[in-house]
């Protein structure tokens, strides 16, 4: 541990050293420059008019005209009265400042005129990525306690005509195609506006939470706007600041590029590049990353005891699961997560211990927000718990249920929680958490005043519109410091955690390791499989594959092979009854098992996805597929190829981002090489690959020869 402190302080001494004296930020009286040789952008300081605008943001190489001479910069309000870029300002001071893993840049203080805000502007670059990191912190400087509401940490204008008549906009985690103004919401952590005319255009990330994000293109005027929820949105961001008190925004990042004639290759590489090393997700400090999982959900649902689960990890076990999570039905009550002695008369620690004998990490599940109107818990501070806005506990997950109640983490609840999570995973040696259910709103309620908590007594908020930012914060809070207890926790925050069906952000994976998405019931075969690979290519390379937990393909499903050949572009996670599975079935899935952890230790492959070229949205009647190759060492990866319900029986498949110049082999799973050719062919020529069942697919290791 200390030498792993003093590495951590040579490092930021480092960083901080080379930040002097190579910054990516240099200023003089009038203007400042952010430049890292990869992008520019140039902001006009306060003097003469006061204003603070971005007068140029362009690719240092070549031309970029899809902003406008001026930029507002940025906009919020407090009070109901509008600060931008474009109000009055006064310079207090530029510094300076290094950020997490490489980032440098500049803090810019400003006073406005009111002299009621001081407003501090920070800026972060990092080596050889176009993304330019942004977020506000607004500091009350009245006598009296602000509202903070409608903040656009990023503020851009386009000229009148051409980016708006010309731009694709590609929202949906930068998947799906749309022209016209566009009002963003939840699922828009990353939109892409790419001019096809002028082959450029930006990529806009916004790192705020949940149902708390704001990302506009064109929408209410010829501007582009990043950040959070304005006032009249359906979940409307609220921050109340004490006098001389500061609130820091999310960070948002933005990337602008040309000679592109689509975003392809800014979506496959410099995105995930920037998420993967600079944006600082959880993934990337785990030193092991999950390469088998097995869950109990279905088809026992909440049905589980001792014997069964012990009989459920052996099989796993067999079948060369790595990582065994026990799922809802273990608990005495929702909220006192005590343990049902009646079904594990022994309590959990042996069966925890059982499935670590077996070489698996046990995980359990947990509802992080939930109590039962029974539990001891709720009858001794039912004031922890969410108010609808009638004043009555409700429950934020389905209103209508009357089995439990939603908790409110801007109250006592936090401690409390967080003591049971920590005695599980630290006293009882738990290495992966599945935590669900509803804090801010549900996936499945279309009543946004069915959200957040309508207390006027809770000491984390003072309004309604300022819980639902509350809550995601102290969710977020909760993991840091289960994190800070135990490094290599693995934490799978639901999407009806998260608050919208299928929803994770940049928000979640930073302080998240995973995200389960989906609970596909009933779909065995090829339905499984095509949403599986649906959800995975929907949300990828934006988000990090491996953040993706699909559910539920099982293991006892006709065609397991193509669950599993599927799922190998996300996080692998399998459901159902291994018991029974024959022997054969069950040397056939550790084999599966054991290639892939080969491949993670070979490549990485876990760290890793990218777009197979020219094969797109896995839908029926076509060829779909992936590859994770390592892009950083080019020493090779793995793909996935599928035919889904197509006519033909061959495709020739081209793999991107390997050395051009040097050899690879193409090899079966068997190990079989199928093909032999250099970086370069395997980019221009390919190779052939014969599906001839309807439905079914192949994975192939990429290795040097």
């Amino acid at each position: 541990m200390k030498k792993t402190l003093v590495l951590s302080l040579l490092l930021l001494i480092v960083t901080e050293i080379y930040a002097v004296i190579n910054p990516f930020a240099k200023w003089t009286k009038t203007q400042l420059v952010l430049c890292n040789g990869i992008v520019s952008r140039t902001i006009k300081l306060p003097s003469e008019d006061s204003r603070f605008l971005t007068v140029s943001y362009k690719p240092v190489n070549g031309d970029f005209n899809s902003f406008s001479d001026t930029c507002t910069d940025f906009q919020f309000e407090v009070n109901d009265i509008i600060y931008s870029g474009r109000g009055h300002w006064a310079l207090a001071n530029i510094q300076v400042i290094t950020g997490d893993n490489e980032g440098s840049g500049a803090a810019v203080k400003l006073i406005s005129q009111d002299k009621k805000i001081e407003l501090t502007l920070k800026f972060l670059m990092y080596p050889n990525s176009p993304a330019i990191r942004k977020s506000l912190v607004v500091k009350n400087l009245s006598d009296k306690i602000v509202k903070l509401e409608s903040v656009d940490v990023e503020k851009f204008e386009v000229p009148g005509y051409y980016p708006v008549t010309y731009s694709w906009i590609y929202h949906d985690y930068g998947r799906r195609r749309y022209i016209g103004p566009y009002d963003g919401g939840k699922q828009d952590a990353l939109i892409i506006v790419h001019d096809m005319n002028r082959e450029q255009g930006i990529v806009l990330g916004n790192e705020a939470t949940g149902v708390m994000k704001h990302t506009s293109v064109f929408y209410e005027a010829q501007d582009i706007c990043i950040g959070l929820t304005h006032k009249n949105s359906l979940f409307p961001f609220r921050k109340w600041i004490e006098k001389g008190e500061s609130f820091e925004s999310p960070q948002v990042f933005t990337m602008v590029y040309n000679h592109q004639k689509t975003p392809d290759e800014i979506f496959n590489i410099a995105v995930p590049d920037f998420v993967r090393k600079y944006m600082g997700i959880r993934l990337s400090e785990l030193k092991e990353k999950p390469t088998f999982v097995y869950n109990t959900w279905e088809p026992f649902y909440k049905n589980i005891n001792e014997k069964l689960v012990m009989e459920l990890a052996k099989a796993a076990a067999d079948a060369g699961m790595k990582e065994f999570i026990i799922d809802d039905g273990w608990q005495d009550s929702y909220g006192d997560w005590g343990i049902d002695m009646k079904k594990f008369p022994n309590g959990l620690k042996p069966v925890f211990d059982y499935i670590k004998s077996l070489g698996m990490k046990p995980g359990l599940w947990v509802s992080i927000g939930s109590a039962s109107p029974e539990s001891k818990v709720y009858k001794a501070h039912p004031e922890w718990f969410v108010l609808d806005k009638n004043g009555k506990p409700t429950s934020l997950h389905a209103p209508d249920d009357k089995e439990k109640f939603t908790a409110c983490f801007g109250t006592g609840w936090y401690d409390y929680i967080k003591g049971i999570l920590l005695k599980l995973s630290v006293d009882y040696g738990l290495e992966y958490f599945k935590l669900d259910f509803a804090v801010v709103t549900s996936a499945y309620t279309y009543d946004h005043t069915q959200s957040g908590c309508y207390s006027s007594n809770h000491p984390g908020h003072r309004d309604h519109n300022e819980s639902l930012y509350t809550n995601y914060e102290r969710l977020w809070q909760l993991f840091d410091e289960l994190h800070s207890a135990k490094p290599e926790l693995f934490i799978d925050c639901t999407f009806e955690t998260m608050g919208g069906t299928q929803l994770i952000d940049y928000a979640l994976v930073k302080h998240a390791e995973g995200d389960w998405l989906s609970n596909f019931e009933g779909t065995a075969g090829e339905k499984t499989d095509i949403r599986i690979r649906n959800m995975a290519w929907w949300r990828s390379p934006a988000i990090p594959a491996t953040s993706l937990a699909i559910g539920n393909p099982q293991m006892q499903d006709i065609d397991w092979e193509t669950h599993i050949k599927s799922i190998a572009g996300a996080l692998p996670i399998m459901l159902g009854d291994p018991r029974k599975l024959s022997e054969t079935d069950l040397k056939n899935y550790r084999g599966y098992a054991d290639w892939l952890q080969q491949m993670e230790s070979k490549y990485g492959i876990m760290s890793f996805r990218q777009d197979l070229p020219g094969f797109g949205e896995p839908m029926e009647g076509m060829w779909d597929g992936f590859q994770r190759i390592n892009t950083e060492s080019k020493n090779g990866g793995i793909i996935g190829i599928f035919r889904h319900g197509s006519v033909e029986t061959n495709r020739i498949v081209t793999v991107k981002y390997l050395d051009p110049e040097k050899t690879y082999e193409v090899k079966a799973m068997t190990g079989n090489v199928v093909s032999t050719l250099t970086g370069k062919e395997l980019r221009e020529k390919g190779f052939s690959v014969d599906l001839e069942r309807l439905y079914s697919g192949d994975l192939f290791e990429i290795c040097v020869k």
